[in-house]
């Protein structure tokens, strides 16, 4: 969600470049990347793909991804690149729904889980899964020999009274999943509201964005805060162990598996793209092997592609969840303003 006044800078940005005309296109010599600026690729790997391609590979970052879907549907049918990567399934239906991609099918599309496969006209490919999972620091519940959670709700119990931080949906992409993944687990209605009621009583503490809460809240941080327990990622543990200083032999930090809920990312070949071979070959490359082991160390995501190898400290310290929570995305965009509405008038009002 953007204020009123960055949306309107958004809009005034994505008139303007549409007024040039050619601004953002490719030329038959390189493909143009959408994304958000969370996207990263190793600079070997881009390499591998432009002289595999002939290629000239640009990155054109908008944003996050909420921003550069709104970007690419202020641009439809003239857009800014060849191919967007970023959109998840909480945006998915507003991205189909806005006639945004043409259809492709890559060659490695066998090789990804169905459960990934969310588009079955293939206007959308998926390319990595990051899910987003409660956290918990493991020292703090250790020092104190108190039992982590293992579930949403034993949240609501005294023994984590005070306890927990998670992010406002309404300003952030994990706050708004944990949303969705309490109404996954609850259902909207009476038990959803009664269940958000007693977290507010048993106090639960939000803040705006990630950064803070894991970065500065969070006890098993660097920040050193005094919430034991957050909203973060189910790849968060490997990720202490490698920038840990030293770095541990475990991770510092675990992971309530029932609490994650589905986050896919897709690339799409955009309506009008002016080098749609490119864009084919672009989308065939993020699906390959080779791109696909590099973005867990990249991005810390997770690879779709049942192929790729993972690289060691995430299968020894990563969580994949079995079966994680998710909701279906048309479901999402009907109602998803409406239950940040809802869940702000309960929580924070």
């Amino acid at each position: 969600m953007v204020s009123s006044q960055r949306a309107l800078a958004v809009l005034a940005a994505a008139f303007a470049f549409a007024g040039t005309g050619c601004g953002g296109g490719s030329s038959p010599s390189e493909v143009v990347l959408v994304t958000h600026d969370s996207f990263v690729v190793s600079d070997e790997v881009k390499s591998d793909f432009e002289r595999e391609s002939g290629l000239t590979l640009r990155i054109l970052q908008s944003g996050d991804a909420g921003e550069a879907v709104t970007k690419a549907l202020l641009t439809a049918g003239n857009p800014q690149g060849d191919v967007l990567f970023g959109v998840d399934n909480n945006l998915l239906s507003r991205a189909l729904d806005g006639e945004l991609f043409e259809s492709y099918e890559p060659r490695a599309l066998e090789t990804v889980d169905p459960r990934y496969l969310l588009d079955s006209e293939h206007r959308v490919t998926p390319i990595d899964h990051g899910e987003v999972c409660l956290n918990y620091d493991k020292a703090w519940f250790a020092e104190r020999d108190i039992d982590p959670p293992t579930s949403l709700e034993a949240l609501v119990r005294p023994d984590y009274e005070n306890l927990l931080v998670v992010e406002n949906p309404a300003t952030s992409t994990p706050g708004l999943a944990f949303m969705l993944a309490t109404l996954a687990r609850f259902g909207e209605g009476d038990a959803w509201e009664r269940y958000w009621r007693a977290l507010r009583e048993n106090g639960v503490l939000v803040v705006d964005g990630w950064e803070e809460a894991y970065n500065i809240r969070f006890s098993g941080s660097a920040g050193k805060g005094d919430r034991p327990l957050v909203v973060s990622y189910a790849s968060s543990p490997p990720a202490e162990v490698i920038f840990g200083d030293p770095q541990p032999l475990e991770a510092p930090t675990g992971v309530v598996e029932t609490s994650c809920f589905l986050q896919i990312e897709f690339a799409g070949i955009l309506r009008g793209a002016r080098n749609e071979s490119g864009a084919r070959e672009l989308v065939d490359f993020l699906l390959s092997r080779r791109f696909q082991e590099d973005v867990p160390l990249s991005m810390f995501v997770f690879p779709v592609n049942a192929s790729a190898v993972l690289p060691e400290v995430f299968s020894k310290h990563a969580v994949v969840p079995r079966d994680p929570l998710e909701l279906p995305p048309e479901m999402i965009e009907a109602n998803r303003e409406r239950w940040v509405d809802e869940w702000t008038r309960i929580v924070l009002r």
